[in-house]
């Protein structure tokens, strides 16, 4: 079985943000979103392979035998938006994003061009929802999903 590529390692997210973010508001958004993760999760922010900053963690396995760990809330600054991995994507859960604000949809993650965009009242909902899910389904690892 191959080695999984993104899991978590120990480099500073701070670092990451302030070099990685291209921009003082995807910064300031990045920063933003640390402190909603964190508080919604009760989890710090853990650096997941080279750009994706994740909150806790969960054990996935598929119908093929593929299985890993992944955050179980998470985002990457990128540069053409910011990439926010909250959403489980089922259509049982879209009612979920009618609040939301403006953004895209990705396969595994909504896509935002700044965090004013968004009503901060439904991002979290989406956080709460996303961790409640993850909890239900899969070996969690998370404070917030254990009721801790």
């Amino acid at each position: 079985m191959a080695e999984q590529k993104t899991k978590p390692s120990d480099k500073s997210v701070i670092d990451f943000i302030n070099t990685f973010a291209d921009t003082e508001q995807k910064k300031q958004d990045s920063f933003k979103l640390i402190e909603l993760m964190q508080k919604v999760s009760g989890e710090p922010a853990k650096m997941w392979g080279a750009s994706i900053i994740g909150f806790g963690w969960y054990h996935y396995k598929y119908a093929s035998g593929h299985e890993g760990d992944a955050a179980i809330i998470g985002f990457s600054p990128r540069k053409a938006a910011i990439s926010l991995y909250v959403f489980s994507g089922l259509k049982e859960h879209e009612y979920l994003l009618k609040d939301l604000g403006k953004f895209k949809m990705g396969k595994v993650c909504i896509y935002i061009k700044k965090l004013s965009d968004i009503n901060e009242k439904a991002l979290i909902n989406l956080f709460k929802e996303s961790i409640k899910y993850i909890a239900e389904h899969h070996e969690c690892g998370c404070h917030a999903a254990r009721g801790k």
